[in-house]
């Protein structure tokens, strides 16, 4: 949904006026994490948005369903797992300069969950050391933020991108108490 005044945008609590009043399209990027081994469950991402780079799983939010209920479905649909615990541990706002939708971004941890892990048309799932992260392959605000969710922090980011989605021309970055607005 692209909308500035969708109830379920909490854009309005971090944003300027001049970015409150641009329509923004919700989405949620949830992470797998392995504990015990240390590890996370990021994608490599086959076609369209993002596509050769590894990510964690998301997408739009679907007009009928909550942000945590697009975060649990995204899992599963894009990796097989199904989340059965998540956390929101951040979120994103992105502004891309050829484009005029911004991009609100809910940012999980899927702590538990049940399935097995499976390639699907959109993304090739692969383990990864948390401290052994592919910035390298990643968009490029991925090594700012990834510190916080390591640290157990939650965070609140805004990122704008030229239209090459590669270069990040302004960024805020903060540790936040909550993520309840």
């Amino acid at each position: 949904m692209i909308n500035s005044v969708d109830t379920r945008s909490v854009a309005r609590h971090v944003e300027d006026a001049e970015h409150r009043a641009m329509p923004h399209r919700l989405y949620t990027l949830i992470f797998p994490m392995d504990n015990v081994r240390s590890r996370v469950l990021l994608g490599m991402k086959k076609r369209g948005f993002g596509c050769n780079k590894y990510n964690g799983f998301g997408g739009k939010v679907e007009a009928d369903e909550t942000i945590d209920e697009g975060a649990i479905r995204e899992l599963n649909e894009e990796s097989g797992l199904l989340a059965t615990r998540v956390d929101k541990q951040g979120l994103l706002l992105f502004y891309f300069e050829d484009n005029p939708v911004a991009m609100e971004v809910h940012v999980y941890l899927a702590r538990e969950y049940t399935g097995d892990v499976v390639e699907t048309d959109e993304m090739r799932p692969e383990w990864f050391g948390i401290h052994e992260m592919p910035f390298a392959k990643m968009w490029a605000d991925d090594e700012r933020w990834w510190p916080y969710v390591l640290r157990g922090e939650k965070f609140v980011g805004r990122f704008w991108f030229k239209a090459d989605q590669i270069t990040i021309t302004r960024e805020e970055l903060s540790r936040v108490e909550s993520l309840s607005f």
